[in-house]
């Protein structure tokens, strides 16, 4: 029998502001804080690759690849997380405080499960993996330590992407913003340390991440440790009922396809870059990741915002979630603008901290970023977009977009750039520029239709589009 579940004051407080207040100031408390604790992230990454290219270029670019590799695999949770959490607030939202008790103790239960087998298979065969992602055999030699430690390290973050994912839905932008700062200053300090004075390689790297993501794990088990709390964990709360956890496994498949998807195509695109030269893939690696300094905090705004519109439609208010897409969607498109902007401004300087003493390596960088930089606005748009379709449930038409956006827009057309050009490693940046630009493009036709959809099915009108004055 699972326990009767309340809110606390504090989320009580939330839900009502969440429900009821201005839309700007609501997507503001939520979104601002996600859209730094993303940004404090992207630039751990990218401390992380100039420690890593400290130890040399090739350990930067094995870190580059064996990454991406790991992020398709932590799709698997970090899907499970996002499309549980829209469901979750939805209870939320809805007033059905039980439930969320259940989901959110279930959630925990299923990423358990997911951990240990991921762990029981793929650490004995990591090489066998590796070899089977097309991985060359200079990363696999270098980095298959580092990759059986990034396993250790993904499974803890499955919880961990649970807890930030419920942290999100009560509204607890600031705590999840503040659990990131003691995570960075932990890893940094770790990595600073091991790198630097005791001059360790890269597995060190990754046994740092382990422990600043045990300081997460700690937080969620004092945190979630409310009895009777909606949100606390609990076992008997657990449940199989299908009530409980086919809404959520319905709309996290999606997800999860979608992100190993687009994970995926990630590294058949860092494969086929290795024509080139290893040292192309470390260099597409930090031009993403410079390209992040711009869509993480769109990212931030659209997690914020999701959980905002899935709150506002479980409560039966439709209107304010298209209001919440409308902000969300003017705060992204001027993100967008400045940040590309400064971006490029300080490119020549960004480039040199990666590449050291390396001037090749730095122009290399540097020349596929200045492609990457354009598709930072039409990012915007489809993060905002992104938001509305999962605040509402529509997670299919979610992976149908991140799904073109690699198998449609990204790797047909690197593929007739090395086979019918001559552009040389400058055709990765051209690449990201158009998926990126065409992928916008696309979440706009479908953000239109899908706003049409809404105001029919729920007889709105278009001024529900405007966001409020204050």
């Amino acid at each position: 029998m699972s326990e009767k579940a309340t809110l606390s004051a504090k989320d009580e407080k939330f839900r009502n502001f969440a429900l009821h207040a201005n839309m700007w100031k609501v997507v503001l408390y939520v979104g601002t804080p996600l859209a730094l604790y993303q940004s404090l992230n992207q630039l751990f990454k990218i401390f992380d690759s100039m420690m890593a290219a400290h130890i040399g270029a090739s350990s930067v670019s094995a870190v580059a690849y064996l990454s991406q590799i790991g992020l398709t695999l932590s799709a698997l949770g970090g899907g499970l997380a996002i499309g549980s959490s829209i469901k979750i607030s939805e209870a939320y939202g809805a007033g059905d405080f039980n439930l969320v008790k259940k989901r959110v103790s279930s959630l925990f239960a299923m990423c358990g499960l997911l951990g240990g087998v991921i762990l029981l298979v793929l650490m004995p065969a990591a090489p066998q993996f590796l070899k089977l992602a097309k991985t060359p055999e200079s990363f696999i030699t270098e980095g298959i330590q580092y990759f059986r430690l990034e396993l250790v390290g993904m499974v803890i973050s499955f919880f961990n992407n649970v807890y930030i994912a419920i942290e999100r839905a009560r509204g607890n932008s600031r705590r999840i913003l503040n659990l990131n700062m003691g995570v960075i200053v932990i890893k940094l300090t770790l990595t600073a340390f091991f790198v630097y004075v005791l001059g360790s390689g890269i597995n060190m790297i990754s046994v740092a991440t382990i422990i600043s993501q045990i300081f997460i794990l700690a937080a969620a088990i004092k945190n979630l440790n409310q009895k009777d709390n909606a949100f606390g964990l609990s076992l008997h709360s657990i449940s199989l009922k299908s009530a409980v956890i086919v809404p959520m496994l319905t709309l996290s498949i999606p997800v999860i396809i979608e992100k190993i998807a687009f994970s995926l195509g990630k590294v058949v695109i860092n494969s086929m870059s290795t024509i080139y030269s290893a040292l192309t893939v470390g260099a597409l690696g930090i031009s993403n990741n410079i390209g992040g300094i711009t869509t993480m905090p769109q990212n931030g705004f659209q997690e914020g915002g999701s959980a905002i519109i899935s709150q506002n439609r479980g409560a039966g208010k439709p209107e304010r979630a298209l209001k919440a897409f409308g902000c969300i969607l003017v705060i992204n498109v001027i993100l967008g603008a400045v940040l590309m902007s400064l971006s490029l401004i300080f490119l020549g300087q960004i480039s040199r901290l990666f590449a050291g003493e390396n001037s090749e390596f730095a122009d290399m960088i540097a020349s596929i970023y200045r492609f990457e930089a354009y598709g930072a606005i039409p990012l915007g748009i489809n993060a905002s977009v992104l938001a509305l379709l999962y605040g509402f449930g529509r997670t299919k038409i979610t992976l149908t977009i991140n799904f073109c956006r690699v198998f449609v827009f990204r790797i047909p057309v690197l593929w007739y750039l090395q086979n019918f050009t001559k552009m040389g490693s400058s055709s990765v940046g051209v690449v990201m520029a158009v998926s990126n630009i065409c992928t916008g493009l696309f979440a706009l036709i479908i953000g239109i239709i899908e706003i049409r959809r809404v105001c029919l099915e729920y007889h709105l009108t278009g001024s529900v589009l405007q966001p409020e004055a204050d």
